[in-house]
């Protein structure tokens, strides 16, 4: 999530894609190398050191041709080129870049921007090093129906699941899941409930996704629509009637159907969503933005799904602002990032029902704001990286 009160330089870049990359190479546990807790499970895992990390950087008039870049920074030790930006590929705009997503066999990187809704497809199999710009979907809201905002990208086999944020019709929060197949091709929309489930009514928003296919479950949380996300942020907290236009809704999916199971009350914008990867594990979790709580979904003893508000994080009138998490793959621990005070924060999740914070550290100067709009702008803070790539590739996601 960004916004720009200090001015955007190409050195506020180089030093945050420095600090990021030192971040995932020295301050996480040597067991968290590789983890991609974040990736589709659908998506093989990378195993060992990593050559690169691909950094969706958002366009600033004035510096180069002013548009988006997907940037290749050489993060291998071992190599001549080590913590050097060796690539850009521009699209040709600003779009407001955000996050990225994996096709299920890695040979393709999708991007999305919040603004224009357009999403770019880049070829990263043929030559990892030089990813190439191989398509440019430009119609997805015609397609989908009147989405906006394509926000995450999720792999499943042969397809993408994407996340809208927001709408064409009045640019609020109501939105879709939107699934193309890997060649870049619509399939299907798949609206996020406005109705009500076991008493909870749904208030149709999106942000993220994930899946535990072992139980044929698919979980996702919500944030805000485009009139939020691309307003000033200092604007959007001081208008009470905007900042009423959260998401306070997370859902349980059955995966195969895609029809919604259950829907939870998760009062203050539930981001990521997240499966623990250990064997056995059935329980997921997000953190939420504007109440800086921390839920864990399971099943109780008749098979239910049940939420659970577990912890809070920092100080909730401050807003630190929980953007990224990233699970340890045997589930043991989560680090999170607070984006407001730069603050990194990692949790004992031995027991994910009482998880306690166990350190925490100033990881940036407060925030990097984008210099141009709104509340989900691709941010280059140093945060909790998820792990990516076609041969050995880090990839720091936007939030």
């Amino acid at each position: 999530m960004t916004l720009c009160k200090p001015r955007f330089s190409v050195k506020s870049l180089a030093v945050a894609v420095s600090a990021a990359v030192a971040l995932g190479v020295t301050a996480l546990p040597t067991t968290s190398i590789a983890d991609e807790t974040s990736c589709s499970p659908f998506t093989p895992l990378i195993k060992g050191q990593e050559d690169f990390v691909y950094v969706w950087t958002l366009g600033v008039k004035g510096l180069g041709d002013g548009s988006d870049k997907l940037v290749t920074v050489s993060v291998n030790p071992k190599s001549k080129t080590y913590g050097k930006v060796i690539n850009s590929v521009s699209v040709g705009g600003r779009n407001e870049a955000h996050h990225m997503g994996f096709t299920d066999d890695r040979r393709e990187l999708w991007a999305g921007g919040l603004d224009d809704s357009h999403i770019f497809i880049f070829d990263v199999a043929t030559n990892p090093a030089k990813p190439r710009l191989v398509k440019v979907i430009k119609d997805f809201v015609a397609k989908s129906g009147g989405t906006v905002g394509p926000h995450t990208f999720y792999a499943i086999p042969g397809r993408m699941i994407i996340t809208g944020l927001s709408n064409n019709k009045d640019h609020g929060g109501v939105t879709n899941n939107v699934i193309y197949n890997n060649k870049g091709e619509y399939v299907e929309t798949v609206p996020v409930p406005t109705t009500i489930i076991d008493g909870v009514k749904g208030d149709g928003y999106d942000y993220d996704v994930a899946i535990n296919p072992n139980e044929n479950v698919m979980f996702s949380t919500s944030f805000t629509g485009w009139n939020n996300y691309m307003m000033d942020l200092g604007k959007l907290v001081k208008d009470p009637e905007a900042m009423k236009n959260f998401g306070n809704t997370s859902i349980m999916w059955n995966f195969k159907t895609m029809q919604p199971i259950k829907i939870f009350n998760t009062p203050g914008a539930p981001l990521e969503a997240r499966w623990s990867l250990k064997k056995g594990d059935n329980w997921a979790v997000t953190t939420t933005a504007l109440t800086s709580q921390i839920w864990v979904y399971k099943q109780d003893s008749k098979g239910e799904w049940q939420a659970h508000d577990v912890a809070t994080i920092g100080d909730p009138a401050k807003i630190p602002l929980p953007v990224d998490i990233s699970l340890n793959k045997d589930g043991k621990g989560m680090w999170i990032n607070t984006f407001m005070d730069g603050m990194t924060r990692f949790w004992d999740f031995h027991d994910p029902m009482h998880p306690k914070e166990v350190y925490k550290k100033r990881s940036a100067p407060r925030s990097i704001w984008s210099p141009r709009a709104g509340m989900a702008n691709a941010f280059i803070l140093p945060a909790p990286c998820c792990l990516t790539g076609t041969r050995k590739v880090r990839m720091t996601n936007s939030s």
